[in-house]
């Protein structure tokens, strides 16, 4: 039963851009947990879609290559202020929706994934990811309104697991973190070095 549903383009179309959307969004709200597991489930299921029908491998090539220009709209240097990342971001979700709309095919070469639902999932998928996106890059661009140097040597707690990269409340409010080594939920950490919005801690061991 669960392999003949697996084996519909439609839903194959569905798990494949869902668990892209899922893989963007945890870039977003890292150390959640959530959205990676989500991401690797449904993958994996759209995975056993892609080796079993029929696929136009150049609309793989076009998704794989979608998640860079994605990946540096948000992670990757500030020189080129927001304008240069908007851009990153568009060209990212358009080769995503492109890719994933002709990924299968049917035998005769045409698209096999229903045009109604292509126009749906794939411009529903759009909107959240520019949503969200736009909501990350704002933060991230943001002229902080006062010293952040001020938060090393401060102490809080982690919101999340560290691994590497969590969520940390440190200074009456939530941080993205990254640590050297493996700090869980709950535990009080330590600030030791910024750089940008992003702090690096460690924990800190109930001795001290």
């Amino acid at each position: 039963m669960i392999n003949n549903i697996l084996l519909d383009p439609n839903v194959g179309f569905v798990l494949l851009v869902g668990g892209f959307v899922f893989a963007i969004l945890a870039l977003f709200s890292p150390g959640t947990g959530i959205l990676e597991v989500g991401a690797l489930f449904a993958l994996l299921l759209a995975g056993y879609t892609l080796v079993t029908l029929p696929v136009n491998g150049w609309a793989i090539v076009v998704m794989i290559v979608a998640v860079f220009p994605l990946v540096f709209a948000v992670r990757g240097p500030r020189g080129g202020g927001q304008g240069r990342s908007t851009l990153f971001l568009i060209a990212g979700i358009v080769l995503l929706i492109l890719g994933s709309i002709f990924v299968f095919r049917t035998e005769q070469g045409g698209p096999a994934v229903n045009p109604i639902l292509a126009v749906i999932i794939s411009g529903g998928s759009g909107l959240l990811l520019w949503f969200m996106a736009r909501k990350s890059l704002e933060a991230a661009l943001a002229t902080p309104r006062h010293n952040l140097d001020r938060l090393i040597g401060m102490t809080g707690t982690a919101r999340t697991d560290l691994r590497p990269e969590g969520t940390v409340y440190v200074g009456g409010e939530e941080w993205t973190a990254v640590s050297s080594s493996y700090i869980p939920s709950g535990a009080t950490i330590r600030v030791i070095a910024r750089q940008g919005l992003v702090l690096t801690v460690e924990q800190v061991k109930p001795e001290e």
